[in-house]
């Protein structure tokens, strides 16, 4: 089949060429956004007088007619297409004749493509933010009733310090708070209208730029023709964003994989997003947090493909530009199904409170707190520092925790120490007293929540 482009060629080309040069397998999914384009295009050209209205509405009316049928069905993509603006195109003459022909004037499939991929990343973008909120709204509401719950705070992935759960819960969300800063930044630079572009050049044609982009809620035009076919930062952007968003998401997943072990039992994840063993029938494995482990450096390896195809290009539109799709594609579809998935696990896992308990127990979580103790009583800091290290050796050799060591003990080893001492470094008192803006405090921890709440809303 002759092509719409032939003219300086025939428009045959081998049958594996075409296969080779096809992308609709790929950019299908923006028939939506390319109808939405060609019908504000058409209109444009309607007002401008650059086409009769009677062929302006014959077009309207033809694209919305073919949007209609593709959404129900009645109307299948052809594969064989070269792609899906061609596609589009090609219907559309088919049905109204040739004013189908007209819908092309002052267009290109430079300006054309470029527009159709920032509006469906406008609206990927729109879904991605709205899962991301769910999650963090999960998050929260797991967070709230968790403010009492002790575990040992971890720093070298050794036992730190005591935190309560939900702070540690409420770390996560502070991460989406700022991936969902970075998305809807990126789309103030998604939003800018490269149509009236062409190919390159602009246009003879007067054409209003303007009125075509707010028709489209674009918030503004490209001020530069070549910059407006060849810009891809907007991709290059979003998938930065979503490589971050993704790393979040492993941290967290990995956090799940330990606290779900055998070794930790701090979480139960539920049989629902949980897999068994082909032979070993005890097992029961964190599969899908694995899985968005694993998915994670699939979005990093689309960031740098991209980044790698587009570092060489000379303006303007050249071929390799065919190769953004799949990689943002493919991220896109990766966030959205392991933002769905991390809201599912976190949802409905069950949190072993006494495990968490027992942990923080048996790992001197509270030196430090004895140690301020010891500064609280007129010692220097670093002196304090040293007794508490020498009563954690002491009581790691005789098999006590500074909440059982005896006083006599703990006045052999320093005379200043009180009975009062047993308060200073119970565990719930050590959270309790980190009510410094930010801290694990349950009352800060509440506040946390109450700001969440807030910027989620």
């Amino acid at each position: 089949m002759a092509k719409l482009w032939a003219g300086r060629t025939d428009g045959v080309t081998e049958r594996l060429a075409d296969d080779f040069n096809s992308s609709i397998r790929i950019d299908a999914r923006m028939f939506e956004q390319d109808i939405r384009g060609s019908i504000a295009h058409a209109t444009m050209l309607g007002a401008q007088k650059i086409i009769s209205s009677e062929d302006t509405d014959a077009i309207i009316r033809g694209l919305s007619g073919i949007l209609e049928d593709l959404k129900t069905g009645t109307l299948k993509i052809d594969p064989a297409s070269e792609d899906i603006h061609m596609f589009v195109e090609q219907i559309l003459t088919e049905r109204i004749g040739e004013a189908g022909k007209k819908l092309h004037t002052a267009r290109s499939r430079n300006d054309q493509v470029a527009l159709d991929s920032r509006l469906y990343l406008l609206d990927e973008t729109d879904a991605i933010i709205e899962k991301a909120k769910n999650l963090a709204k999960v998050l929260t509401d797991r967070a709230e009733e968790q403010q009492t719950t002790v575990l040992p705070g971890y720093t070298h992935l050794q036992r730190a310090q005591p935190i309560v759960f939900g702070h540690q819960l409420l770390a996560y969300v502070m991460m989406l708070l700022r991936d969902l800063d970075r998305l809807n930044d990126c789309k103030k630079r998604t939003a800018v209208s490269p149509i009236g572009s062409c190919a390159l050049a602009g246009t003879t044609y007067p054409t209003d730029r303007e009125a075509e982009a707010n028709l489209l809620g674009m918030d503004s035009v490209c001020l530069n023709s070549l910059d407006g076919v060849s810009d891809r930062d907007f991709m290059l952007e979003l998938l930065s964003d979503l490589s971050i968003l993704m790393m979040h998401l492993s941290r967290l997943s990995e956090e799940l994989i330990l606290w779900s072990s055998w070794e930790f039992r701090f979480v139960e994840l539920s049989d629902a997003y949980t897999t068994g063993s082909s032979i070993m029938p005890q097992k029961k494995n964190s599969d899908m947090a694995e899985l968005i482990r694993g998915k994670t450096g699939r979005v990093y390896g689309d960031l740098m493909a991209l980044l790698t195809t587009m570092k060489g290009l000379p303006l303007a539109y050249n071929k390799d530009m065919q190769e953004d799709k799949e990689s943002v594609f493919d991220a896109v579809d990766t966030a959205k199904i392991c933002l769905d998935m991390m809201a599912g696990m976190i949802g409905t896992m069950k949190v072993n409170r006494k495990n968490m308990r027992r942990a923080a127990e048996t790992g001197f979580i509270n030196a430090t707190d004895l140690a301020d103790y010891l500064v609280g009583k007129g010692l220097p800091f670093r002196t304090a520092y040293q007794i508490a290290g020498k009563t954690v050796a002491h009581c790691h050799d005789t098999g006590e925790v500074l909440e059982t060591l005896p006083i006599e003990e703990y006045r052999k080893i320093c005379p200043q120490i009180d009975a009062d001492v047993y308060q200073a470094v119970d565990l719930d008192a050590c959270v309790s007293r980190r009510q410094s803006f930010g801290g694990t405090a349950p009352s800060s921890v509440e506040q946390q929540i109450r700001s969440v709440r807030k910027l989620l809303s």
